[in-house]
């Protein structure tokens, strides 16, 4: 078995660059923890938390390059220098992470300032993802069938007209088969593909690094502030970072119904978008375009960035259903990256606690558009929901 290392700090999800520079800015004192969530059920072999231990070691090592950071400088003007001076001097600290393997069952946690934490996320899933198949010796397809689906892909996609980026760094089947991946997608200059999600890749083949926050953002400012306030000044304090760039909004962490009703008409004209997550993508349009309506908003100035499970069914239905209503993109995550005739791993790693002022853990909640996906405490899920008056 070969050892598998992360080869970049910034082979990461560009949002996790995006909500560190904001965390910096704004909660340098908070403390918080993540928890992996084992959903698929996987089993893991024997060894498997010493090797991914061995990966997570590996990390300490990396640092951002000359290179790196003048790109950061160029590509996105929005963060901060004094943030892009803090990152190039930045190393993951390995003893932020508690691994621990009780027979097939892993456990993985992290905690530890929020500033720095933020980062472990992404590459852990990956990291996990890609030791899961070395280990369990799963024999994947063959590079030129993983290229050739992938390019099929990308011609079905440009004919549908549709704006497409890649959002699959978390659950890749390999840091082989994503640039694999990547090298199908930047073949035809026509297509519409428009970048990755994967800030060293989006460097490394000249694509546009795409990606705002997550559902951590706010569940974090749900545990701070409470939970009727979460969506404003989670939305309020991403204004006052980003002043209108990085415009796209994350709508069902508390449901998106809940979402619209503190996305006035301030924020629906200062934000170019939102993304849809969870629940049934047409419904989500339908309350989208009325939303804008309402707010007097020409709905085809705006656009949805789908990314929720997407196959090419689903982006064909989402296509023909929203055309010639209001904008829209689509972030494919797993259907790209991890279609290589092997069954894709379903693991998440969530923020689970937040340390309040009192130095008491304070658990947080997502309650999104699909009830099967609420996460957290349920005591405090069913009290949100009493708070929030969702039924």
């Amino acid at each position: 078995m070969h050892e598998i290392r992360l080869k970049s700090i910034l082979d990461n999800d560009f949002y996790k660059i995006t909500m560190q520079n904001a965390v910096v800015k704004l909660f340098t004192n908070e403390i918080v923890k993540y928890e992996f969530i084992n959903r698929g059920k996987h089993e893991f072999p024997q060894g498997f938390a010493d090797e991914l231990r061995k990966a997570v070691n590996a990390m300490a090592e990396l640092k951002l390059t000359k290179d790196e950071k003048k790109y950061l400088k160029v590509t996105c003007p929005y963060l901060a220098l004094p943030y892009l001076d803090f990152l190039e001097g930045f190393h993951y600290d390995p003893s932020e992470v508690k691994i621990e393997q009780i027979g097939n069952d892993l456990k993985v946690s992290v905690e530890g300032l929020w500033y720095r934490t933020i980062l472990w996320e992404v590459p852990l899933l990956a990291l996990i993802s890609e030791l899961h198949y070395e280990m369990n010796h799963m024999e994947r397809q063959t590079n030129e069938e993983v290229i050739n689906k992938t390019v099929e892909k990308a011609i079905y996609l440009t004919e549908l007209g549709v704006p497409f980026a890649e959002f699959g760094t978390r659950r890749r089947h390999s840091y082989k088969v994503h640039r694999l991946v990547m090298d199908a997608l930047i073949q035809d200059k026509k297509s519409t593909f428009t970048g990755t999600s994967n800030v060293h890749l989006a460097m490394m083949y000249n694509v546009k690094p795409i990606g705002t926050h997550a559902h951590e953002w706010f569940m974090f400012h749900a545990a701070e502030f409470g939970f009727k306030m979460a969506n404003s000044i989670a939305l309020e304090n991403w204004v006052n970072v980003y002043r209108g760039d990085l415009g796209v909004a994350l709508s069902d962490t508390y449901t998106t119904d809940v979402f619209f009703q503190q996305f006035d008409k301030k924020f629906a004209k200062l934000f170019d978008g939102v993304r849809h997550d969870s629940g049934d993508p047409l419904e989500f349009a339908d309350k989208t375009i009325a939303h804008y309506t309402k707010q007097g908003i020409n709905p085809l100035f705006k656009y949805i960035i789908f990314s929720d499970g997407l196959n090419l069914e689903k982006v064909e239905e989402i296509t023909n259903y929203c055309r010639g209503k209001i904008g829209i993109s689509f972030g494919i995550g797993t259907n790209l990256t991890n279609d290589v005739g092997l069954k894709p791993m379903n693991i998440v790693m969530k923020l689970i606690s937040v340390k309040g002022i009192n130095n008491e853990w304070i658990p947080t909640v997502k309650l999104s558009d699909e009830k099967g996906k609420y996460t957290g405490d349920p005591k405090l899920i069913e009290l949100a929901k009493e708070f929030l008056r969702i039924k």
